[in-house]
């Protein structure tokens, strides 16, 4: 499902200021080096603009990266672009910790 979800030319900035791709991306769910255990919403934001949309996502995220446990309140901005044979799907990706 994350596969469709996102485009293939995504760019992703995580909250190490380190740039991932879509296949960073996949690879490092599916090898499970990267595991959400628990995410709190505490904020959500939404512009959309014709084919374009943009959210922004403020929450509590715990879970395991790279085989350490981590928590932390962060801050997630999204890129949608939206077309008819996919619907909507992540451009770009922006993550920072609060």
């Amino acid at each position: 499902a994350l596969d469709q979800l996102l485009v293939d030319q995504l760019i992703a900035i995580g909250p190490d200021g380190r740039t991932h791709s879509k296949q960073d991306d996949l690879a490092a769910h599916r090898d499970r080096r990267s595991v959400v255990e628990e995410l709190v919403e505490e904020e959500l934001d939404l512009l959309v603009v014709g084919a374009t949309g943009v959210t922004f996502f403020l929450g509590r995220v715990s879970g395991v990266l790279e085989g350490t446990p981590f928590a932390a309140r962060l801050r997630y901005t999204r890129t949608w672009v939206h077309d008819d044979p996919h619907g909507w799907r992540v451009l770009a990706a922006h993550i920072s910790p609060v």
